[in-house]
């Protein structure tokens, strides 16, 4: 079994929230997310005829057809050794590059020099005022490195998010990007739980979600702890990190949401 990295720096245990920065923003200790029809008027009343007339035979109407029993539905693509911790406070997004490379392909990408060159390339794709690897950047990398296309994508609700996250795996075994606290770390999503196969089924929702956070074991004083490589956490859980981005310092390009670094088919 391949030794996972460990952060080089020496640090306390707790990380101070908004250290690993995507977005390129200052680190904050606080950040706090039948009607009838209407009458005709009188009727006329018709005279009954001598010889009734026989009430024809209803026709007979089809039964409702029941919908087919949902099968309950979960899928993984990550192995034990997929998982990279990210090496300094910053390099969240080289860390999590290195994760989708390894998940996708079957390369293994773990070292530090690595994990910083993957960082710059990202920090260089990204255009951010503040000199940061953002999602642009992310989403870009991506690409450069030969496992896209990805898609930076930002949806209106956690639920919503979710099913669309559910259904690109699905459909491109590809893991997908999560933008978490509010644009400023990174997880990779590898697999999920559901009500139901989204490749048979509009009608799931997703109930548990498989994660690999890079800032595992320390985790932040202010979003909360880093679940253990490849926990399947409920949304409940994944809401407490993964909220709503409404910052517009910097432009990523998308409308205020939760947002994700997507994989597309090709042909998308």
């Amino acid at each position: 079994m391949r030794t996972l990295p460990v952060l080089a720096l020496a640090f306390a245990v707790a990380l101070v929230g908004g250290a690993c920065t995507p977005d390129g923003a200052t680190p904050v200790p606080d950040a706090t997310s039948a009607h009838g029809p209407a009458s005709a008027g009188p009727v006329a009343v018709a005279s009954v005829p001598a010889t009734p007339t026989p009430t024809p035979t209803p026709t007979p109407t089809s039964a409702p057809v029941a919908e087919a029993d949902l099968e309950p539905f979960a899928m993984n693509l990550a192995e034990r050794d997929d998982f990279v911790a990210q090496y300094t406070f910053e390099w969240c997004v080289g860390a999590s590059l290195q994760m989708a490379v390894n998940i996708a392909t079957d390369e293994r990408r773990t070292s530090r020099a690595d994990q910083e060159r993957l960082w710059e390339l990202a920090r260089d794709l990204s255009s951010s005022p503040f000199g940061g690897a953002n999602p642009r950047g992310w989403t870009a990398a991506l690409d450069e490195l030969g496992v896209g296309p990805y898609r930076l994508v930002s949806l209106p609700t956690m639920e919503e998010a979710l099913v669309v996250a559910a259904e690109a795996i699905r459909a491109t075994d590809r893991p997908v990007g999560l933008v978490m606290w509010r644009g400023r770390h990174a997880w990779v999503m590898s697999g999920f739980e559901s009500t139901a196969d989204p490749r048979t089924s509009d009608a799931f929702e997703v109930t548990g979600i498989r994660v690999h956070d890079p800032l595992y074991p320390h985790g932040s004083n202010v979003w909360g702890r880093s679940p253990r490589p490849n926990t399947l956490v409920s949304p409940e859980t994944l809401g407490q990190q993964f909220v709503l981005r409404d910052s517009t310092r910097v432009n990523l390009g998308v409308g205020p949401g939760y947002l994700l670094v997507l994989p597309i088919n090709q042909e998308a």
